[in-house]
């Protein structure tokens, strides 16, 4: 079976108060944390409004993060295309590639706020088909071609990059939610997904229903789409207990709901929570909860599920919020790191067979101590320490030892 990769989604969601700069500061540290805690890719967005998601360039925060790690991979999620010319961006993107050392994936979208798009002055009825324009521009310019185009919104008049990307073929993402068009754009692209929307069981948010959009998709176009290439977002606070999970994470949880979700984009069909428990109660409560709050255990169970349900994906992708203070927040990563990675990739399993192995077949294993006693009994001063000895504590258990009271008592009888 192949190993499940992990990473983590940085919009930033991050409530309004604080000094930007030490937000900035603060990003920085976690994807060094989670790059030193071994997690594969790292993704941070776009966005220009709103006031809680304040990375307005992924590429320069990108850039920053690669001077500060040594092997995650690092994703723009997203550039929202039909903001920008798309050969500024395709030449940001093999900038940050250099930069990284050919870490970088290009992880585009048609734009997820409104708001951003208003300030642009751009119709969201066209932000779909400009980024399936702009994307099939960028993979010609990467490819090393020199392209002539004339579009409604762009121009480009026999532009050719100067620089190719380090990496062979750089991974293009899409971003998937509601609508079917991400998971259509991959499948005639024949190229990765980033699903961003609920883990809903039925509907248009179903991940099977949403993979089929893909796979019709390619085949309609003659390309193909790889569950290696699927990755799908997950919330999550981890804790040692599910009483201390839900106790870091519920006030920060109601906040981010109420003052975010409800308040600031006023999303249809949103009702603020009424308290801390009802915060945790109503995200991650029951079989069907979006989201972990809990331990280890209970995100090993809920990953498993995702498994079973969408048919399997690539990597599992952490979304990373404010919902505890800094500190738990931190923590919580390195327990999956340190706990729920090892266990979905079977990395304790066969330390755990090794461990039964010696336990199940101890007796095989008894002439070594006899070895030892041997060599006790063939020197005079130690067969005559023997009847002396008593229990006493040692700075590690002594491999192979007989059991030496047990022999004492012997001798003295």
């Amino acid at each position: 079976m192949a190993r499940l990769k992990f990473g983590a989604f940085l919009a930033p969601h991050h409530p309004i108060g604080e000094h930007p700069m030490l937000q900035f500061r603060r990003d920085l540290d976690f994807v060094e944390q989670i790059d030193a805690l071994g997690y594969d890719e790292f993704w941070c967005g776009e966005h220009h409004s709103s006031g809680w998601e304040m990375i307005a360039s992924p590429e320069m925060f990108l850039a920053a993060a690669g001077e500060r790690t040594k092997r995650i991979k690092l994703g723009t999620g997203v550039v929202s295309l039909p903001y920008h010319h798309p050969f500024n961006v395709a030449q940001r993107m093999v900038q940050l590639d250099h930069m990284t050392g050919g870490r970088a994936i290009f992880g585009s979208g048609p734009g997820a706020l409104a708001s951003d798009a208003h300030t642009l002055g751009i119709d969201p009825m066209t932000q779909r088909d400009r980024q399936d324009e702009a994307i099939g521009i960028i993979r010609r310019l990467f490819n090393g071609e020199r392209v002539t185009a004339k579009s409604d919104w762009f121009t480009m008049n026999d532009a050719a990059l100067q620089i190719l990307p380090l990496q062979e073929e750089m991974p293009f993402v899409v971003a998937s939610q509601i609508s079917p068009s991400g998971m259509t754009l991959a499948g005639k692209y024949g190229i990765g997904i980033i699903s961003l929307g609920s883990m809903s069981t039925q509907g248009l948010m179903a991940l099977p229903t949403q993979w089929g959009f893909a796979e019709d998709a390619a085949k309609k176009a003659g390309t193909t789409v790889s569950r290696a290439n699927w990755r799908v977002l997950l919330s999550w606070h981890i804790a040692e207990t599910r009483e201390q999970a839900r106790r870091e994470a519920g006030a920060g949880l109601m906040k981010w709901h109420n003052e975010y979700n409800v308040g600031t984009l006023q999303r249809p069909g949103l009702q603020p929570f009424t308290s801390p428990e009802d915060a945790v109660e109503k995200t991650a409560g029951g079989e069907g909860a979006a989201s972990t709050i809990g331990t280890p255990d209970d995100l090993v169970k809920t990953i498993k599920s995702l498994m079973d349900v969408s048919g399997g994906v690539g990597t599992i992708v952490g979304f990373v919020h404010d919902w505890a203070n800094p500190e738990n927040t931190r923590r919580s990563w390195d327990m999956v790191a340190r706990y729920v990675i090892p266990e979905i990739n079977g990395y304790t399993a066969k330390l755990r067979e090794s461990q039964k192995f010696l336990v199940e077949n101890r007796a095989v294993f008894e002439r070594a101590g006899q070895a030892v006693m041997a060599k006790i009994m063939e020197n005079d001063k130690a067969a005559a320490a023997l009847p002396l000895t008593g229990p006493g504590r040692v700075a590690i258990p002594t491999i192979n030892a007989p059991d030496l009271q047990k022999e004492a008592a012997k001798r003295k009888a």
